[in-house]
């Protein structure tokens, strides 16, 4: 995964929206997502990839969701390293609360490629990194992370992030939008760019929230929205490197009492210079 924002209860009918794209490279098989388990351990609905097996994003049935990101690292990559892939499923299915889990999962985490991993429930979140600050809670509101620490205003997540947000302020219940700003394939301006060390060409390539090349681009983009009565809705849809679509794998399912029963309800603000709250039901 290398583009994935969050709305954290900021939408009237949704407690928790995400949007994502994977970039990777199209030698490397990967499943569509579905349903699987591994070694009789809790079902979980995500991709996987197929080389060293994980996935980059998945979420359990009680609506523990959790996603991975590379860092971009030039020069600093070790192909020993253990599989990043494994770091989502050992989240969602881990019990304590995401902020517990991450810092847990960072701790022993000292051997693998840099990354940045982000998960949590219908009502709270969490972001953690190998690479950088400690963990944290995520509050409500808008958040982002692409190839560099959370909220890194790169033009492509600051883009998806803006998308997002006026999706959520406008209280609209399609997702056309956000497919929309996922598919962008515009290039940011030069003057824009990041420096990561990477040569100037190939900087601009991956600055377009999807990424079109022979060797390397967007494989899959993914909503995954949780509504207030506790109604998950999972779409997934697949690209190939030309960028055409190649598939959809479209998933629905309620979350059990006890997770739904915890989702805040949305108040609308006092006045306009209030900002919306949430209020236990």
């Amino acid at each position: 995964m290398c583009l994935a924002v969050v709305a954290i209860d900021a939408h009237p009918s949704y407690a928790l929206v995400l949007a994502a794209n994977r970039d990777e490279f199209h030698r490397r098989p990967a499943a569509p997502a579905a349903w699987w388990t591994a070694e009789g351990s809790v079902p979980i609905l995500a991709g996987r990839d197929l080389e060293q097996g994980g996935t980059w994003l998945g979420i359990t049935r009680d609506g523990r969701w959790g996603f991975v990101t590379n860092v971009r690292e030039p020069g600093r990559h070790d192909r020993r390293a253990p599989t990043r892939g494994a770091l989502v499923p050992a989240l969602v299915r881990n019990t304590r609360p995401a902020l517990d889990a991450i810092a847990s999962l960072i701790t022993a985490a000292h051997a693998y490629n840099g990354f940045n991993l982000v998960g949590g429930d219908a009502t709270s979140a969490a972001f953690g990194s190998n690479r950088g600050t400690a963990t944290t809670s995520l509050g409500r509101g808008i958040h982002g992370v692409s190839n560099a620490g959370l909220d890194t205003p790169w033009p492509k997540l600051v883009r998806t992030k803006a998308a997002l947000a006026a999706w959520a302020q406008g209280g609209i219940a399609g997702f056309d939008a956000l497919w929309a700003a996922l598919a962008d394939r515009t290039p940011a301006r030069d003057a824009e760019l990041p420096e990561t060390g990477i040569p100037h060409e190939r900087e601009r390539l991956l600055s377009a929230p999807f990424i079109v090349s022979n060797d390397y681009g967007t494989r899959c983009s993914t909503i995954v929205a949780i509504d207030r009565q506790g109604d998950v809705q999972f779409v997934e849809r697949s690209f190939d490197a030309a960028g055409a679509p190649g598939g959809e794998a479209r998933f629905r399912f309620q979350l059990d009492d006890a997770s739904a029963s915890s989702i805040t309800r949305w108040s609308m603000p006092a006045s306009s210079n209030t900002s919306p709250r949430a209020t236990n039901p």
